[in-house]
């Protein structure tokens, strides 16, 4: 009896470590600009690849040692948490194989390694399913240094976006929502109330997707997705932006530029927007490109900077964090990217490390209980201009993984009411 209380309680816990969701590792602070890109889409943060798309992942460790890096690829269900698939059931090939590719800057104040990755290769020859996938990078001791999740989707099912203002008044000026219909006449959807998933991401920004979405209603075998308040996102503001491909001048966004050791950036001084009229700024919606004049090849050639922040804010903050936040580490906070109070000058100030190129940021309210307020400096507006992206994952009965049979994106620019 002792015997079969102890397997019990075995069981139990390992079947709660199985059901845990797993999250990205964040990289450490000499692993920079990690770029994680399919070949037809312009997101480096997580991106959606179709079947038989090739991903590509680089970036630089600033030590530049020419370190060994190692990495792994991992199914996981719709939820984040561990399948039971074997490795030769989703993975043509072989992982946990170096690195190989990858180059030491040159004529840089900042040495760095860039690394660069290409699935498929000669070792890992792609993916054979669809789903959630997770690549992890390792260093020459085993150690996970850093990780990025990715989708694989089949093009089975059709997914037809309508972006509307907010039914509710109180929000009709501030929210967008998403209303979206699942057309599958290739693929019979059984029981799509337990069987069918669906992921709802603003600007291919995984941390704030709405989940757990059930359909309304079918219309023979089609799912109609109608909710307000459900599917609704806050608007925000149109991002703001600096472009430092050029080291020694300055410009639009760039004040004034010195050198000590590496180069220093520093921006004019930015305001809170949330107050003032919606004005529309194009934007690439918080992502980032690596670029430098006049440089044959960025990658090794562009220099990293320090890039100085300053926010100009008289709003009471009641305990919160000023941040910088975007693409450009896909969407993390940190202490690189907190500002902080100068009474000298009445403004928030911070400075990060950014390689030489074109970026999209936004200053956010972190607040003690660790909610991110992304409208608190910007403003919410239902004029914004964003894209929507929504998942779809199906999982048959008796299936033991999920399926993402279909992608369907959309633009705020086509907003109705």
């Amino acid at each position: 009896m002792k015997n079969y209380f102890i397997f019990f309680f075995v069981t139990i816990f390992s079947l709660n470590l199985a059901a845990q969701v797993v999250e990205e590792t964040l990289p450490p602070s000499y692993i920079r600009s990690v770029q994680l890109s399919g070949n037809s889409q312009s997101n480096m943060g997580n991106p959606i690849l179709q079947l038989g798309e090739q991903l590509s992942l680089k970036f630089d460790d600033i030590i530049g040692d020419e370190a060994d890096y190692y990495y792994t690829i991992e199914h996981y269900n719709y939820d984040w948490t561990p399948n039971q698939l074997a490795k030769s059931e989703y993975l043509i090939g072989f992982d946990d194989i170096r690195i190989f590719n990858y180059l030491n800057s040159y004529n840089t104040l900042q040495p760095f390694s860039h690394y660069e990755l290409k699935i498929p290769n000669e070792d890992t020859g792609g993916f054979k399913l669809s789903g959630n996938y997770m690549i992890k990078i390792f260093n020459g001791q085993k150690e996970l240094v850093f990780s990025r999740k990715f989708m694989v989707y089949e093009n089975i099912a059709r997914v037809r976006l309508n972006l509307r203002r907010s039914r509710d008044l109180n929000f009709i000026d501030e929210k967008q929502v998403v209303n979206f219909n699942i057309e599958s006449p290739d693929l019979i959807l059984k029981n799509p109330d337990n069987t069918v998933n669906v992921l709802i991401t603003q600007n291919h920004n995984l941390k704030t997707a709405i989940k757990n979405i059930k359909p309304q209603y079918t219309v023979g075998n089609d799912l109609v997705y109608r909710y307000d308040s459900e599917t609704a996102f806050w608007g925000g503001n149109e991002y703001i932006q600096f472009d430092n491909k050029e080291l020694r001048a300055s410009s639009a966004d760039i004040s004034s530029v010195s050198l000590n050791e590496l180069y220093h950036h520093y921006l004019f001084p930015d305001r809170t927007r949330a107050n003032e009229p919606y004005t529309y700024n194009p934007d690439i919606n918080g992502q980032f490109v690596i670029r430098s004049l006049p440089a044959e090849n960025p990658s090794i050639e562009a220099e990293y900077v320090w890039v100085h922040f300053k926010l100009q804010n008289y709003s009471e903050l009641n305990g919160g964090e000023v941040h910088i936040y975007g693409g450009f580490n896909n969407f993390t906070l940190d202490k690189s990217t907190r500002l902080t109070y100068n009474e000298g000058n009445d403004l928030y100030e911070g400075a990060r490390l950014f390689k030489q190129g074109f970026y999209n940021y936004k200053y956010v309210l972190k607040r003690p209980d660790g909610t991110i307020d992304e409208g608190f400096f910007t403003g919410n507006f239902d004029e914004t201009e964003n894209s929507y992206q929504v998942l779809v994952y199906y999982r048959s009965p008796g299936a033991r993984y999920d399926r993402l049979i279909g992608v369907g994106s959309g633009n705020s620019t086509t907003i109705t009411n």
